[in-house]
């Protein structure tokens, strides 16, 4: 078989709990951070102790673990790199992802046999960038997410088959060129390419006039202002074909500080898409069954575009004018245990006896349950669920696994 074929699933981990999301729904690798040198720092990340029993837990699945190590030091923080990479080394990662050369030289010395993955934020654009990289000692490049999958087929055919190639799939955009943009250092002193991004490109934006302090004018003949750099969000699950010709290894989905429950949907449809790629014989007209694209939209998004893969943005602004996330679906409960028909759950948002959920389970379709014969965990009949994480239980025809999510649509979509 090709080795581009079926591609790796990498999944973000923002903490404990998002990892274990990520692995038990079916990732094939995470990227996490530790506590210094990561592009989330407001993101939970694995400090101490944390890394190690996270590399244990995901190789214990079968599961790599990439540590990022992506922003760009000072020298005031050069020394403490040597004790980072070794106490990264010791804990198991597989791979460092990477921006700075001379980062990447001194990971090469204090953990030698740790991989070299080059992050996005170097803005790779084209082949002779990804052999040098290569040359250097990186076992795997980031593309830039400003590339189309035309461009990356050629930096695929003009570079050594050993070095891999990881792209973008799904996920948040930014509006600057992957990653480096300086608004949020000059608008609040946080900066975006060290993980302090507070994104002013999702902010509301007006027009002030110098004499007429106090009076806002919105840049477009719309009352509520406009959104002008606010990205759409990239989705690519109905091109799985496309992206494995172009060359593609890792399959990367963009979120570490999102929730579990957008990292389990997000890499269950991957999951299933892959999944979906390789009993088709790998067909190059394969399309994802409608329930697995669905999917993706049962999570907070921006509304989906391709990104630069398959047009100029020019043509096509890609811009969510409406502001926040778009959220549909909202989870009621996550499953406990399930036994002689009746499921019990621990609550996550209010429900009601007779209301209709629908139970999202790793690698199948989901279905619905209505409600019925709600109690506490005293099992007194309830009939709502008012409290956060109260045990409850009712009846469940069929059987859910420990660890599934119960959801709910909301009456109508909400900007948030």
């Amino acid at each position: 078989m090709n080795d581009f074929l079926k591609p790796e699933l990498l999944a973000p981990a923002g903490d404990s709990e998002r990892l274990a999301a990520a692995v038990e729904f079916g990732a094939d690798a995470v990227y996490l951070g530790s506590d210094c040198f990561g592009m989330r720092t407001a993101a939970a990340s694995f400090g101490g102790d944390e890394l190690k029993k996270a590399c244990d837990y995901a190789h214990s699945k079968g599961v790599k673990v990439y540590l990022t190590c992506n922003t760009v030091p000072r020298n005031s923080e050069l020394c403490r790199l040597e004790a980072f990479f070794k106490f990264a080394e010791q804990s198991g990662v597989d791979a460092f992802i990477i921006t700075d050369i001379g980062v990447m030289n001194l990971a090469r010395k204090y953990a030698p046999d740790v991989e070299i993955h080059i992050s996005t934020q170097a803005g790779i654009t084209n082949y002779a960038a990804a052999r040098a990289f290569y040359e250097m000692g990186a076992k795997r490049i980031v593309t830039a997410r400003e590339i189309s999958l035309e461009e990356i087929a050629e930096i695929r055919a003009k570079t050594p088959k050993e070095l891999e190639i990881e792209c973008f799939v799904h996920g948040a955009m930014c509006v600057s060129f992957s990653g480096r943009c300086l608004l949020s250092n000059y608008m609040t002193g946080r900066d975006s390419n060290r993980g302090d991004c507070a994104q002013p490109c999702r902010w509301r934006y007006s027009l002030l006039e110098e004499k007429r302090p106090g009076e806002y004018f919105p840049v477009e003949q719309d009352e509520s202002g406009t959104y002008i750099m606010n990205s759409r969000d990239m989705c690519l699950i109905e091109h799985i074909p496309e992206l494995a010709k172009a060359g593609i290894d890792s399959f990367k989905i963009e979120g570490r500080a999102k929730s579990a429950y957008y990292t389990a949907v997000s890499v269950n449809a991957y999951r299933c898409a892959l999944d979906g790629y390789e009993a088709s014989g790998f067909s190059s007209d394969y399309k994802p069954e409608q329930w697995i694209v669905d999917e993706v939209k049962k999570v907070s998004n921006r509304r989906y575009c391709t990104g630069f893969y398959f047009s100029d943005p020019m043509d096509d602004a890609q811009i969510f004018y409406e502001g926040g996330y778009v959220r549909e679906w909202d989870v009621a409960a996550i499953a406990d245990r399930w036994e002689n028909g009746v499921l019990y759950a621990s609550q996550r948002n209010r429900f009601f006896e007779g209301d209709e959920l629908e139970v999202m389970i790793k690698g199948k379709k989901p279905f619905k349950v209505t409600v019925r014969n709600l109690k506490n965990a005293d099992g007194e009949q309830i009939d709502n669920a008012p409290h956060p994480m109260m045990s409850l239980s009712f009846d469940c025809p069929e059987p859910v696994p420990s660890g599934a999510y119960l959801r709910m649509e909301r009456k109508g979509s909400a900007v948030l």
